[in-house]
């Protein structure tokens, strides 16, 4: 391997992320920074966006910053029912302080409903502007239990979430 090839595996990072969340009755349902329409939503101390709670587990990961609960932990009133659009961009100021940029992100979330392929779109371009990087940048998937477990009974949803990173040149 070339000097050229050692220092450009040096600069980048990998960090991956997940989150669970409970579905009740009463309580908005947002994911990726986008209201859904559903009968149920997210539990949690924040709005709990389980996929952008994965993508800031991942890149606080990556340079091992510890985790969103770290940063934002629950038991802090400044957090409560917070955006986590703008947890999303303290990680972001967190990441962007250490010298490092992201390269892409590959996000999976995994639940029984609603379907999430027409808010998918909304998703990228609302992550995008706040990680300042492209749509494209962005893969977001999403797949069910087939009815097993608590994701197939409606109950909860997880989001995965990996990122690499690169340090700015």
């Amino acid at each position: 391997m070339g000097e050229n090839q050692k220092h450009l595996l040096m600069n980048l990072r990998i960090g991956s992320g997940i989150d669970f969340h409970q579905l009740v009755e009463g309580r908005d349902l947002w994911i990726g920074g986008i209201l859904i329409p559903h009968h149920k939503g997210a539990l949690g101390h924040s709005d709990a966006d389980v996929l952008l709670h994965a993508i800031c587990d991942a890149l606080l990961g990556a340079l091992s910053l510890g985790d969103i609960g770290t940063h934002f932990p629950d038991t802090d009133n400044a957090f409560k029912n917070i955006d986590s659009k703008i947890l999303l961009q303290r990680t972001y100021d967190l990441i962007t302080a250490e010298g490092y940029q992201i390269v892409n992100i590959d996000a999976t979330l995994c639940l029984e409903a609603p379907k999430i392929k027409p808010y998918v779109i909304a998703m990228q371009e609302c992550i995008a502007s706040i990680l300042h990087i492209g749509n494209k940048d962005i893969s977001i998937k999403a797949t069910t239990t087939e009815t097993m477990g608590f994701t197939g009974r409606e109950e909860g949803l997880v989001a995965t979430a990996t990122c690499l990173l690169m340090a700015k040149s």
